[in-house]
């Protein structure tokens, strides 16, 4: 036979129960024809449970802020090895680098990157500021001078983090580069530098006009280069940034960073 009231069970800590003037809180409710309603006391388990749940809590949260702390206090740290006495410009966000850097880690020396060794040993191009190379590296090449040399020390966050890179790097590895910078130019992206390539000015880039961009960009590191590098290239940018195919570079293809060469 279906029994005419339900029985409802509400748990709760001893110091509710203590305040139950003005509601049942704190106990277990049981409603019967004749019972009315019974107050008996939280299980000690259901306690020992709520205190552990709460404690817990507690200790995420002051776990979070402890590694929040940790990584506000993290930075890239700096040393000027060489700096030229005339100094008439500074690398800043966007602008095309000429660099040579070799990467050690931290915790042993070991060597894991050197950019002497790659592309025939000629010194690596690229954009400050844009994610071409670790956020690391974008901030410790500002304001650098042409042939300045600089060490600095790059924290887990601002390198490869907890995951690591291909093997070489481990993870949460602090890194060591060296760098030498030998040329700042406009970023390869700038309208002054579009209006530069384009010498007849019709608004749109040949490959004859960034061939001759090209030629002028090379010759400032004084290496000989084949030229069949040089028309690599120059096959590589029109592959990456002629979307349409029509044998030009658009300034709308253009404002794309795709390429460290352009």
């Amino acid at each position: 036979m279906a029994q005419p009231w339900p029985v409802v069970t509400v748990y709760t800590t001893p110091a509710t129960r203590r305040n139950s003037v003005g509601g049942i809180h704190g106990a277990r409710v049981t409603r019967g024809r004749e019972s009315g309603v019974l107050l008996e006391p939280m299980p000690e388990t259901m306690h020992f449970l709520f205190r552990f749940i709460v404690l817990f809590y507690l200790w995420g949260l002051f776990t979070a802020q402890r590694q929040k702390k940790e990584e506000s206090t993290e930075e890239v740290k700096i040393e000027v090895l060489h700096r030229p006495e005339n100094c008439s410009k500074t690398s800043k966000k966007g602008d095309l680098l000429n660099a040579h850097y070799d990467g050690y880690l931290a915790k042993d020396g070991s060597k894991f990157y050197c950019s002497r060794t790659q592309n025939e040993g000629h010194p690596k191009w690229f954009v400050l500021g844009v994610g071409q190379v670790i956020k690391g590296l974008d901030i410790a090449m500002m304001d650098m001078c042409p042939g300045e040399k600089r060490k600095v020390v790059i924290p887990p966050s601002f390198a490869y983090g907890k995951e690591g890179h291909e093997g070489k790097i481990p993870p949460d590895a602090t890194l060591i580069f060296e760098i030498e910078l030998y040329a700042v130019t406009k970023g390869p992206r700038s309208i002054e530098t579009f209006k530069q390539i384009d010498t007849d000015n019709d608004r749109q880039l040949s490959k004859a006009e960034i061939n001759l961009y090209l030629q002028r960009e090379f010759d400032k590191d004084e290496k000989p280069r084949d030229k069949s590098y040089q028309d690599a290239v120059l096959e590589d940018i029109f592959k990456k940034n002629d979307h349409d195919g029509d044998g030009f570079i658009s300034p709308k293809e253009y404002n794309v960073y795709q390429h460290d060469e352009l």
